[in-house]
C-alpha cells in the first residue's frame, strides 16, 4: 500500500527569531526615545519632590480628628513614636516625614494601600 502524504500548513506561531525581532524593535524604540528625552527633544513628566523639614504630628492628626492612639493605629506607626513626635522628643526621620505628608493630603490612599 502506498503511504500517503499529509500537507503541513505552517505553523501559525511566531518563531523564537521573530519573536526576538518584535523584542528588539521594542528595545531599540525606547532607546531612541530616550536619548530625544535626554537631548530635550520630548517632553517627560517629571515632579519635583519636596520632603519636609519640619512635619507637625499633632496638627495632621487633630485634622483627621483621630487620638493619637487611633492615628497610630489607622497607619501602622508605633504609639510611642507617635506620642514622642507630638512631644519633639524625637524628630520623624525623613521616610517618615513624607508618609506624614502624604498622610496629610491623602490619608483615604495610604489607608487602601496599607489595607490587608
Amino acid at each position: 500500500m502506498p503511504k500517503s502524504e499529509t500537507s503541513k500548513k505552517p505553523s501559525r506561531k511566531s518563531s523564537p527569531r521573530e519573536r526576538g525581532s518584535r523584542f528588539g524593535d521594542r528595545l531599540v524604540a525606547e532607546a531612541q526615545e530616550a536619548a530625544a528625552a535626554l537631548r530635550s527633544e520630548i517632553e517627560r513628566n517629571e515632579y519635583e519632590i519636596k520632603v519636609p523639614g519640619e512635619t507637625e504630628v499633632a496638627a495632621i492628626r487633630a485634622r483627621l480628628e483621630l487620638s493619637q492612639a487611633a492615628f497610630a493605629k489607622s497607619f501602622g506607626l508605633d504609639l510611642g513614636v507617635v506620642q514622642a513626635w507630638e512631644q519633639k522628643r524625637r524628630r520623624p526621620d525623613r521616610c517618615a516625614r513624607i508618609l506624614l505628608a502624604v498622610i496629610a493630603k491623602e490619608p483615604d490612599a495610604v489607608r487602601r494601600a496599607l489595607a490587608a
